[in-house]
């Protein structure tokens, strides 16, 4: 499942969900705006800042860190983006905390040891979704978070009754609601039809974003392969007029190059004589990638 992007939305939509994942949020919390930033040199790459209104600056940055697979270097890496990105930006903060989102204890980093004083301070908050308790006490937002753990004998049943409840709040609309549960379940369910997931939600998926986004990646994954398999076509073309008849093995083995192989193969092919050109090209290019 694309986590990134679904925690990357929920956050854009709804900043104040961070800190409900904390048992003391910022008196300013409604104000902070949700970002996502880059740090180079070495680049790094962190899920999420949260930044304060303008109107409290300099105020507490928090950084947030969402964590689906186990990483024995997260902490390593984590405090890395932190510290460096604070450095360069400390005239704008007066402090920073971290929220680090894991499904399970399981899945935090094993060995901790040189970061216990920094994990056991009020600044770093790790949350383990599946400690947040029953997903239909939670709130709609948080509830979110959850769904994207649950296996497939849950999921459904929970998404259909989180469709059900009324969201509050202009940050968070019915609207997005629906849009953010089907791409949840498209995506645990990518190996099901639209009939199947609509099924299992009790609505139609034709008119919401998750599946208008889908249409449109496979628009564009079909217009890729039709181009690819065009220019494969046009150089089999080109060949069988340079050199001739081309044997079913050779076809094969053109068959199997990577697109970037098949256009150098459409430039090269210029100076082809006969089909020993062509197999003598094909063994520098073996040659190249041994």
């Amino acid at each position: 499942m694309r986590r990134d992007s679904l925690f990357y939305q929920l956050f854009q939509q709804y900043p104040q969900l961070l800190f409900e994942l904390l048992s003391t949020p910022p008196d300013n919390a409604a104000g902070y705006v949700f970002d996502s930033v880059a740090v180079k040199e070495p680049r790094f790459e962190i899920d999420g800042v949260f930044l304060p209104p303008e109107s409290a600056l300099p105020g507490v940055i928090f950084f947030s860190e969402v964590q689906f697979q186990k990483d024995d270097r997260l902490y390593e890496r984590l405090f890395a983006e932190i510290f460096l990105y604070f450095y360069r930006q400390r005239e704008r903060f007066s402090n920073w905390q971290a929220v680090v989102i894991y499904p399970t204890r399981q899945t935090e980093q094993s060995e901790v040891q040189p970061y216990r004083s920094l994990l056991n301070s009020e600044q770093v908050h790790q949350v383990y979704l599946d400690e947040l308790g029953e997903i239909r006490q939670l709130s709609v937002p948080l509830a979110l978070l959850v769904l994207t753990t649950l296996g497939p004998e849950r999921a459904a049943a929970e998404a259909r009754y989180l469709l059900s409840r009324e969201t509050t709040g202009p940050s968070f609309s019915s609207r997005t609601l629906v849009d953010i549960v089907t791409t949840i379940m498209v995506y645990r369910y990518e190996g099901s039809s639209q009939r199947e997931i609509e099924q299992m939600l009790e609505i139609s998926l034709k008119e919401t974003r998750a599946y208008r986004e889908i249409k449109a990646e496979g628009r564009e994954e079909g217009r890729e392969e039709g181009r690819e398999e065009g220019q494969r076509s046009l150089i089999l073309r080109l060949l069988t007029r340079r050199v001739g008849d081309l044997p079913e093995a050779v076809r094969d083995r053109l068959a199997s190059l990577p697109l970037d192989c098949v256009e150098n193969l459409g430039e090269a092919l210029l100076d082809f004589n006969d089909l020993s050109d062509l197999q003598a090209w094909l063994e520098r290019e073996d040659m190249s990638n041994s």
